[in-house]
């Protein structure tokens, strides 16, 4: 049998096709574990974001966790005096009602007022004026009881009507109108609140009120508002600017 000649066309074109058909196994091989190697490192990769972002996450969530529980203290402060200040109003605006309403004794109180603005002011003769409706009840002897209850003489008391006056108490003014001290009731209630309600929100504590879920009633407490607005309470009136 003859041997083909290799340098024949038909032996080169099959040696040929037969080293790039070798070539183009081993590009694909080679693709392959290129292929495979970019496969691996972008997996590990993308775990690696996963993980970063899941920390993050995490992280972000733990911040905010912190912010919100450290604003309950600051929410619950001021949920608190938010709720001590309608109390105060509650019984601040009982104590008003109250005292115009009128249900106590207001023979005494004006006595009891009148003698406590002479025993501060050093003048003799002064002129006290007091609501209509008081000034017609309350009879000629007045005058004199609230000399009395003062404990000086000789003093000149003249009573006078002020139908402007419809809150109840006493305007105390020597002769010249000088010297002028505000007794009426609501005048008092003002002047006195910013310490009775001080008093207040400690004597009933307050606080444990809003902790213990205890409720402070306005009709009560305001008993205890009212009676220094009644009686003498060792203040020094404020003086008034004269007319």
């Amino acid at each position: 049998m003859a041997t083909p000649n290799p340098n024949t066309p038909d032996v080169l074109s099959e040696e040929i096709l037969a080293e790039a058909l070798r070539e183009c196994d081993e590009i694909i091989r080679q693709a392959q574990k290129e292929s495979e190697a970019l496969l691996a490192a972008a997996t590990a990769e993308a775990d690696k974001i996963r993980r970063d972002k899941l920390d993050a996450a995490r992280a972000e969530a733990a911040r905010r966790s912190e912010l919100a529980l450290a604003t309950i203290p600051v929410e619950t402060g001021r949920l608190r005096s938010a709720r001590v200040e309608s109390i105060l109003k509650n019984i601040h605006d009982e104590t008003r009602r109250q005292l115009l309403a009128r249900n106590f004794d207001c023979h005494e109180t004006v006595v009891t007022l009148a003698a406590e603005a002479i025993r501060r002011m050093p003048e003799t003769d002064f002129v006290l004026k007091i609501p209509a409706a008081d000034h017609a009840a309350f009879g000629n002897k007045l005058a004199e009881e609230i000399r009395q209850r003062s404990g000086r003489s000789p003093l000149n008391l003249t009573i006078s009507a002020d139908p402007t006056m419809t809150d109840g108490g006493v305007i105390v003014q020597d002769a010249a109108g000088i010297r002028i001290w505000d007794n009426r009731l609501l005048s008092r209630l003002a002047r006195l609140w910013p310490e009775l309600r001080r008093q207040i929100a400690m004597q009933t504590s307050l606080a444990g009120e809003l902790v213990g879920g205890t409720g402070v009633s306005p009709v009560s407490s305001c008993r205890q508002t009212s009676a220094p607005i009644l009686k003498h309470t060792g203040e020094t009136p404020v003086p008034l600017p004269k007319p």
